[in-house]
């Protein structure tokens, strides 16, 4: 059982023989359908069945040679919205099955994303029909959450707002420069990551840690898709699972100026979220390649 499928509602399927049966509905009524022949002359196939709205299960495998579908592997996934980042992707496979993991380097959260990628089945098309790399892509990045809890904001006046919006807008402009090999700003973020480090250090002895933290996104464990995430609720919508009845809600997040969809169910998250309000929790990264027209 994928630990995911808690996520999106399924937290009491448990036994193989339901699951079996949960997987059969979704390829024989799924809502969207893929295809497409491999490298090696393997037809693959997608299947995805939505159980509330954006969320839902995508089944994998490929076709013999009778045409009969053979099952690889499933995941839950929520679909996103919005568009996350323009940031160029790079695509790899994992080596023990025919997924793929995107990676972006996007400038606001200063590491590479790496990212469970939702439609492998156009990717495999590009790169069998030789058409990558492909320019104009962008990328809508969503989560799901096994645990999490909300937190009441930092209380900020219009002064501390702006300036904080100042600070970013020139952060940006640095670190754009310093990808580009600009020497003196690789040395102006380092003076400030110095300072910063030495003002937190100060601060922490007296003050608690989430009033000087506002936001953060940083990996977590050993698999490169999962972080650790602190990010403030910009809007919220609650879904029923039509299969199960259990409540999920969807959360749209802000960490690290990143904006992205988290789902999780409502027996997992501590608090009751609110616009305005944090999301603090561990999640598992996906993303939707948007390939243009």
């Amino acid at each position: 059982m994928h630990k995911y499928m808690r996520a999106i509602g399924f937290s009491e399927f448990k036994d193989r023989t339901r699951l079996k049966d949960l997987l059969t509905d979704v390829i024989m009524n799924s809502d969207e359908r893929a295809y497409t022949i491999n490298q090696d002359e393997v037809l693959l196939g997608e299947f995805c069945k939505n159980f509330a709205s954006r969320i839902g299960i995508a089944v994998c495998g490929e076709f013999d040679e009778e045409d009969r579908f053979i099952y690889e592997y499933y995941y839950p996934y929520l679909r996103g919205n919005e568009i996350t980042t323009t940031e160029d992707v790079s695509v790899e496979r994992h080596a023990a099955k025919e997924s793929y993991a995107g990676v972006c380097d996007d400038i606001n959260v200063g590491i590479s994303l790496i990212f469970y990628l939702q439609n492998m089945i156009p990717y495999v098309k590009a790169k069998t029909n030789d058409q990558l790399p492909i320019r104009g892509t962008s990328v809508t990045l969503t989560a799901l959450s096994l645990e999490g809890m909300v937190m009441l904001p930092i209380m900020k006046d219009e002064e501390q707002i702006k300036r904080g919006k100042r600070e970013n807008a020139n952060r940006h402009n640095l670190m754009a420069a310093a990808r580009k090999g600009d020497e003196d700003a690789i040395e102006t973020l380092t003076l400030e990551d110095m300072d910063m480090y030495t003002s937190i250090s100060r601060k922490i002895l007296r003050e608690d840690v989430f009033s000087l933290v506002d936001t953060y996104f940083m990996p977590y464990g050993v698999e490169c898709d999962q972080y650790s995430v602190l990010g403030e609720i910009l809007e919220m919508e609650m879904v029923t699972n039509s299969v199960t009845g259990e409540q999920i809600y969807l959360l749209k997040i802000c960490a690290n100026e990143l904006t992205f969809d988290v789902a999780i169910n409502i027996i997992d998250l501590l608090g009751e979220p609110q616009v305005g309000r944090r999301f603090k929790g561990v999640i598992w990264l996906q993303g939707y390649i948007n390939y243009p027209q």
